[in-house]
C-alpha cells in the first residue's frame, strides 16, 4: 500500500471517517469509493469551478447601489456622479467579502451537517432578479435595497418552516415538469441578456428608442443621450472584444477539454489584461474613481470589513407592500425550484438518490442549511443563497461525502482575505461567464414535453417572457397561469362530456398529480405521529423518504453505472447499502 492508501485507510477507520461515511469506516451507510484525499481534490475542484461567483455576484448586486443614495432627479441615474460612484465601489468591496463569507459558511455546514458534496453561494439568476427587477439599477426600482433584503430574510425563515413540515420537498416535486424545466431555461436566457449589456457584461447590446434592443459595443462615453451607440462606433470598444475572445472563446475551449477552473481562468485572463493603467482596456482610468479602485487593488491581501451592507434590513414596507410581496413570492418560488432541482440533480449524479421515494440521505438537513443560509446571507447584504450546479465538478472528481463541501468552504474562507483582487475584476471579464452559464442552463429545453401543446405553450411562455420583460417573476406568472388555464379547461370539458371531447394528442401530455411518492409530511413527523420517542432517528428497515439508503436490495435502489458506462461498482449479491453513492451517475459535468 502507498502512503496515501494507508492514510486513507487510517482516516476512514477514525471518528472522522465514520462521521462522513467514508469507505472502510464500517458505517452502515458508508459510501463506496469515497476516500479522504479524493474528497480533498474534489473540494478544490468545486471551489475553482465556483469561485467566479465572488466577482460576478459582487459586480451584479453592486449595480443596485446598495445603501448609496442617488438623487431622484439625476438624469443618468448617477453614472456621472463621482461621489455616488465612489460609494458604489465601497458597496462592491463589501459584497466581495459578503459573498465569500456566506459561501464559506453555508458550504462548510452543508458538508458538516448534511454530509453532502455540495457548494452553496448567492444564486445566479436570483441575484439578477434582485438587482434589476426588485431594487433596480442604482435604486431605480420599486423596492429599496434594504427592503429587498428584508424580503430575502423573511423568505429564509419561511423556507425553514416549509422544510420542517416537508412542504418544500413536496411543492418542488408537485410542480408540472414542463414549468420546472422551463424556469431554468428562461433564467439562462435572462442571464445571457445581462451578460450582453453594459451594466454587468461586455456591452454588446443596449436599449433603443425605435427598437427594444440595439447593437452596441462602443465606449459608454460615446453613447448618445438616448443611450444608443453611433453607427460609426458600434462594435469598436476594445474591452468588449477582450471579453469576447479571452473571457468567452478561450473559456469555452478550456471547457471543451474539461479543464478544471476554466471559468476562473477566463475571468483572470481578462482581468490581468485590464489591470495595467496605460492601455485602452484598463479598469483603472486616471480619474477619481479609477484612482480609488487602483489604490484598493494595490493592497492585494487585506481583510475588507463589511461597512455598507451589514444588517441594513428595512421593515417599513408600507409604501411598496405590493412590490415587496411580489418580490417575496418570486424569491420563494424561484429558490424552491433552483435549490431543489440542483440538490436532487447533484445527489443523483453522486449516486445518493433513493429511487423508491426520489429523496436522498440528509435531504431535510440540507434544506435547513440552505434555508438558514438565505436569511444569514441577507444580513450580509446578499441575495438568496442556493446550491450550485458547479458542485458537479467536485463530484466528477470523486467527491461523495460532506468532506468535499468542507474543503470548498475552507477555500472560500481563505478567499475573504483577497478582496482587493476580486473587487478589481471588470464587468467585461464576467459578462461572457454569464452568457456561458446561461447557455448551460438552456440545455434543459431538450427535456421539455414539446409534443403536447398544453405543456409546450406554458413552458415557452415561461422561457420567452423572462428575458423579453427582463423579469423572472413575470415569466413564472405567465407559465403557471397559462398551464392552469389550458389544462383545467381541458379537464373540465373532458369530465362534462364523459371523456368524449378531449384533445387529439392528450395521450402525449405529461401526467400531473399532487400525490407525489413519499407523501407530503416528512418521515420524522410521521414517526412522531406514531409515538416513536426517538423520532429523529430514521427507521432501520429503510424505504422512507428523506432517510436515504438504509437497507439492502429490498429498498428498490439500483446503483447507476459508472461515468464511463462500465458495469456497476457493486456486485449483485452485495447489499446495496455498501454502494450508496458509489457511481458517478450518467450525467455530464459543467
Amino acid at each position: 500500500m502507498s502512503w496515501t492508501q494507508r492514510a486513507n485507510a487510517a482516516i476512514a477507520d477514525s471518528p472522522v471517517g465514520r462521521y462522513f461515511h467514508l469507505e472502510g469506516s464500517g458505517h452502515r451507510l458508508e459510501r463506496k469509493n469515497s476516500y479522504f484525499f479524493t474528497e480533498i481534490r474534489a473540494g478544490l475542484a468545486t471551489f475553482f469551478a465556483m469561485a467566479y461567483i465572488i466577482a460576478v455576484n459582487s459586480t451584479v448586486v453592486s449595480q443596485t447601489g446598495g445603501t448609496c443614495v442617488c438623487p431622484p432627479d439625476s438624469p443618468d441615474l448617477c453614472d456621472s456622479n463621482t461621489e455616488y460612484m465612489l460609494c458604489v465601489q465601497e458597496v462592491r468591496r463589501d459584497l466581495v467579502t459578503a459573498t465569500a463569507a456566506i459561501s464559506a459558511l453555508t458550504t462548510f455546514f452543508m458538508g458538516l451537517l448534511a454530509n453532502m458534496p455540495l457548494g452553496l453561494a448567492p444564486g445566479m439568476g436570483l441575484n439578477a432578479y434582485f438587482t434589476y427587477n426588485v431594487v433596480g439599477y442604482h435604486g431605480s426600482g420599486s423596492v429599496s435595497y434594504e427592503a429587498a433584503l428584508t424580503a430575502v430574510f423573511v423568505e429564509g425563515f419561511v423556507f425553514v418552516g416549509l422544510t420542517v413540515l416537508g412542504m418544500r420537498q413536496w411543492l418542488a416535486r408537485a410542480l408540472p415538469a414542463s414549468i420546472k424545466l422551463a424556469t431554468g431555461v428562461g433564467i439562462g436566457l435572462y442571464l445571457t441578456l445581462i451578460g450582453l449589456t453594459y451594466s454587468a457584461g461586455i456591452g454588446a447590446v443596449t436599449g433603443a428608442s425605435s427598437t427594444p434592443l440595439d447593437l452596441a459595443g462602443c465606449a459608454q462615453e460615446l453613447m448618445t443621450d438616448e443611450g444608443v451607440c453611433p453607427a460609426s462606433e458600434k462594435m469598436r470598444n476594445p474591452s468588449m472584444w477582450i471579453g469576447i475572445f479571452c473571457g468567452g472563446v478561450f473559456t469555452v475551449f478550456l471547457m471543451m477539454y474539461r479543464v478544471k477552473g476554466a471559468i476562473i481562468a477566463g475571468i483572470l485572463l481578462v482581468s490581468i489584461i485590464s489591470w495595467p493603467r496605460d492601455t485602452p482596456v484598463t479598469y483603472f482610468p486616471y480619474n477619481e474613481t479609477g484612482n480609488s479602485s487602483f489604490d484598493f487593488f494595490k493592497k492585494v491581501v487585506t481583510f475588507h470589513p463589511i461597512q455598507h451592507t451589514l444588517n441594513v434590513q428595512d421593515w417599513n414596507i408600507s409604501g411598496s407592500s405590493g412590490q415587496f410581496g411580489l418580490a417575496f413570492i418570486t424569491f420563494l418560488y424561484v429558490d424552491i425550484l433552483d435549490t431543489t432541482g440542483t440538490l436532487y440533480s447533484m445527489a443523483r449524479f453522486a449516486g445518493l438518490i433513493q429511487e423508491k421515494t426520489g429523496d436522498f440521505e440528509g435531504s431535510a438537513v440540507a434544506y435547513l442549511v440552505d434555508a438558514f443560509g438565505v436569511s444569514i446571507g441577507s444580513l450580509f447584504g446578499t441575495p438568496p443563497v442556493t446550491a450550485f450546479i458547479e458542485s458537479g465538478a467536485g463530484i466528477s472528481e470523486g467527491g461523495k461525502t460532506g468532506l468535499t463541501a468542507v474543503i470548498t468552504g475552507i477555500c472560500f474562507f481563505i478567499s475573504i482575505f483577497f478582496a482587493p483582487i476580486f473587487a478589481s475584476i471588470p464587468p467585461w471579464a464576467t459578462g461572457c461567464t454569464l452568457i456561458i452559464v446561461g447557455s448551460l442552463m438552456t440545455k434543459a429545453a431538450a427535456d421539455i414535453n414539446w409534443r403536447y401543446i398544453g405543456d409546450a405553450v406554458p413552458a415557452f411562455l415561461t422561457i420567452a417572457i423572462m428575458p423579453f420583460t427582463y423579469s423572472i417573476a413575470y415569466g413564472l406568472i405567465a407559465g403557471v397561469i397559462s398551464y392552469m388555464l389550458l389544462n383545467t379547461v381541458v379537464w373540465l370539458i373532458e369530465k362534462a362530456t364523459g371523456g368524449k371531447i378531449r384533445p387529439v394528442d392528450k395521450d402525449l401530455s405529461e401526467p400531473w398529480t399532487y400525490k407525489v411518492p413519499g407523501g407530503v409530511l416528512p418521515p420524522w413527523l410521521k414517526r412522531a405521529a406514531k409515538g416513536k420517542k426517538d423520532f429523529w432517528r430514521p427507521e432501520e428497515d429503510g424505504g422512507e423518504s428523506g432517510t436515504g439508503v438504509e437497507s439492502g436490495t429490498e429498498s428498490g435502489i439500483e446503483t447507476p453505472p459508472t461515468l464511463e458506462g462500465e458495469v456497476p461498482m457493486h456486485k449483485l449479491n452485495e447489499p446495496v447499502v455498501q454502494s450508496a453513492g458509489s457511481s458517478r451517475g450518467g450525467g455530464k459535468t459543467i
